[in-house]
């Protein structure tokens, strides 16, 4: 049975992905930027000369990465966007409620999401010819949409306390520079001073590439549950925190 609440949702959702297709260029940029990116990331590998150096080992936590950095960005533009432009205050007054505002944000980006992340796989699949089995694909695959559901959800949490685009800014490094150093990514955490690897715990891409490499390792969801689990926890945790920061105007 349809609650009101869930009602208000998919309008929500349904307006903003009619704002999508409107919208092209934004489309566009969520999903060529990351494929270009991927690519020049592809040309620097090729040009590392260190004897053992195994791409596929990167190559998907750095897709990952990628996945992470643009989704979370761009949602936050967006959002920042809305409430600039007054829809978030409308959208107050006529009644809707913070959990059915993000409920309905969160469920039309996602669809861009889904999409993005199935073409960014398929593009590093290609590009560093991995050849994995579909099984191991589609695991990686669900790591990847989890991390970008968990990136957007970030997103609209930071647009919360930004009242133009611009003041979004000073928040990428503040969310993507620990995400690189704190994930395991470059350095083992383990070799990290002990206040690091807490911080790391709070680290969306730590979770991630943690399942990631016991997948790229032989293993499979099951082996990593605890950090796979985690990333859903988490995502939820950051929308709590966002619902309750949700503000009507600028």
């Amino acid at each position: 049975m349809t609650t009101p609440a869930t009602h208000r949702a998919r309008a929500i959702g349904g307006r903003v992905l009619r704002q999508l297709r409107a919208d092209p260029r934004f489309v566009a940029v969520s999903l060529v930027i990351p494929l270009v990116i991927i690519f020049l990331l592809k040309v620097f590998f090729d040009a590392i000369d260190v004897p053992m150096f195994d791409q596929t080992r990167f190559a998907v936590p750095g897709a990952a990465f990628i996945v992470h950095f643009v989704t979370y960005i761009l949602t936050a533009l967006v959002l920042v966007r809305e409430r600039v432009g007054g829809t978030m205050e409308r959208m107050f007054i006529n009644g809707y409620r913070q959990l059915e505002i993000i409920g309905g944000y969160l469920a039309a980006y996602t669809v861009l999401a889904t999409w993005q992340s199935l073409l960014i796989l398929t593009w590093v699949a290609f590009l560093f010819d991995l050849g994995y089995p579909i099984v191991v694909y589609t695991q990686i695959y669900l790591v990847v949409w989890l991390l970008s559901v968990l990136s957007m959800a970030l997103g609209i949490l930071v647009s919360n306390f930004a009242r133009t685009e611009g003041q979004v800014i000073p928040f990428i490094p503040l969310i993507v520079v620990p995400s690189v150093f704190l994930s395991g990514m470059i350095v083992a955490v383990d070799e990290l001073p002990g206040w690091a690897q807490v911080l790391a715990r709070f680290t969306p891409l730590f979770y991630a590439n943690e399942v990631l490499q016991e997948i790229i390792d032989g293993g499979s969801l099951g082996d990593a549950w605890r950090p796979f689990v985690a990333l859903p926890l988490l995502t939820l945790a950051v929308l709590v925190v966002a619902s309750r920061t949700l503000r009507e105007g600028r």
